[in-house]
């Protein structure tokens, strides 16, 4: 059965190895809507963190795929539009979301594009729903980047702050008893993930084992009393803790906390009161977030629009421009990569990536999170990529150059052939 713009919805079903395509409706007539959690799933903020009232295990897989080429308006401030009509080739992303749908790319739980500010293409699989939070793991780093960024568009940080020793914003630490260097250590350098901090991991341990006496900045303390001497050898690429620095000097600047500072200032708003960001149980400040796929799309559209949202300047826009471009190159797998992704590098906790398609290379900035959670920005085409999933091993990166720029590149010929291989 062919696909085209008429048909509003589709749902999937799918069995051992067949995959039905099920049209419901013509445009502005389905009363289909995307899956939501049920009563007893709605509970849950995080999957993974330890003490959490349910598990990830506890989320039913969804008996049927849910795609939208025309997504629906919701009064949560993100604007729609149709796939095939604003921009993009339907065929070209239906035929991959069926292939998702059917688990031939691993375990996606949900798949969103948008294209100039407009959300055109929506879709649900196995554990996704619109409206449940999904954890972030480590695409969390971006949401801290963009808090340092709105602290400085408010004043109580500058841009210049950066280049400043971190230690000068954390007036409770005891610096006569840091380590060699340890003034070496500055903004710029931690949200590279080159604070050049080193310790075993039985001290790691140990820091969890007293964490109770380290709450605050006497993390930081002991931090920095047990690392190595901070120099130019230890301060190269490490993905490591290098965040929690950050939110010590969020928290130490901002007027009451880091955490009422996240949800009155940022989260507020970009208008996202559906979410999860637990405590730390070292550190007690915002660690881990979790986030549903709407509000993964804002934070990818802010950045995408240079810290603008609604209008009002949230983030500088030279904070986005550094936070997103590449300003080292580490030696590190590519993340759900392959042959059409390259040049690697690192920015404010956002990865950047070449993606080739049809011999050209398209840049894409990216937050990127264990188990294949992606918002990933292609400016050159104005794309806003959103995917989440529960399983570390993927192809994601090269399945966006492969199958997804080719519905957005113009193309010399209409019809354009669909290779259903993304190996």
């Amino acid at each position: 059965m062919g696909f085209n713009t008429q048909f509003k919805r589709l749902l999937l079903t799918t069995t051992l190895g067949a995959v039905v395509a099920l049209p419901i409706a013509n445009a502005g007539t389905s009363e289909i809507s995307a899956p939501k959690a049920t009563a007893v799933e709605a509970k849950i903020k995080h999957w993974r963190v330890p003490n959490s009232e349910l598990k990830f295990t506890d989320i039913s897989e969804l008996k049927r795929a849910y795609i939208d080429t025309s997504p629906a308006l919701h009064d949560d401030g993100i604007d729609v539009g149709r796939l095939g009509v604003d921009a993009g080739n339907d065929e070209i992303i239906v035929a991959l979301a069926k292939e998702i749908a059917a688990g031939e790319h691993g375990k996606f739980d949900s798949l969103l594009i948008a294209h100039k500010d407009k959300l055109l293409f929506e879709s649900y699989y196995s554990r996704g729903r619109i409206d449940l939070p999904h954890p972030q793991s480590s695409a969390s780093k971006v949401y801290v980047s963009t808090v340092l960024g709105r602290a400085i568009q408010m004043g109580y940080l500058t841009m210049a702050d950066l280049d400043k020793p971190l230690i000068s914003f954390l007036k409770e630490l005891d610096t006569t008893r840091l380590v060699k260097g340890a003034e070496n250590i500055t903004l710029h350098k931690a949200m590279m993930m080159r604070s050049g901090i080193r310790f075993s991991e039985a001290d790691e341990e140990a820091f969890r084992q007293a964490s109770p006496k380290l709450k605050g900045q006497g993390l930081v303390q002991a931090y920095l009393e047990t690392s190595a001497p901070i120099s130019p050898t230890s301060q190269t690429f490490k993905y490591q803790n290098d965040p929690m620095l950050v939110m010590q000097v969020i928290e130490a600047v901002v007027p009451g906390s880091a955490q009422a500072f996240i949800e009155t200032e940022v989260l507020n708003k970009l208008g996202i009161n559906n979410y999860g960001w637990a405590t730390d149980p070292v550190s007690g400040l915002p660690g881990s977030a979790s986030m549903t796929s709407r509000a993964m799309l804002k934070f990818g559209e802010l950045a995408m629009n240079n810290g603008k949202w609604n209008g009002e300047q949230l983030v500088p826009a030279a904070f986005i421009k550094r936070a997103t471009d590449r300003l080292i190159y580490p030696e590190a797998e590519i993340f759900g990569g392959g042959d059409a992704v390259s040049n690697q590098g690192y920015g404010y906790y956002w990865w950047g990536t070449d993606l080739t398609y049809n011999g050209q290379r398209y840049a894409s900035a990216s937050a990127q999170g264990g188990g294949g959670m992606y918002i990933m920005l292609i400016k050159e085409l104005d794309l806003t990529i959103v995917v989440t999933a529960h399983e570390r091993d993927n192809t994601t990166q090269q399945l966006i150059a492969q199958r997804v720029l080719p519905a957005f590149v113009p193309q010399k010929n209409k019809l354009v052939a669909v290779k259903s291989s993304a190996q």
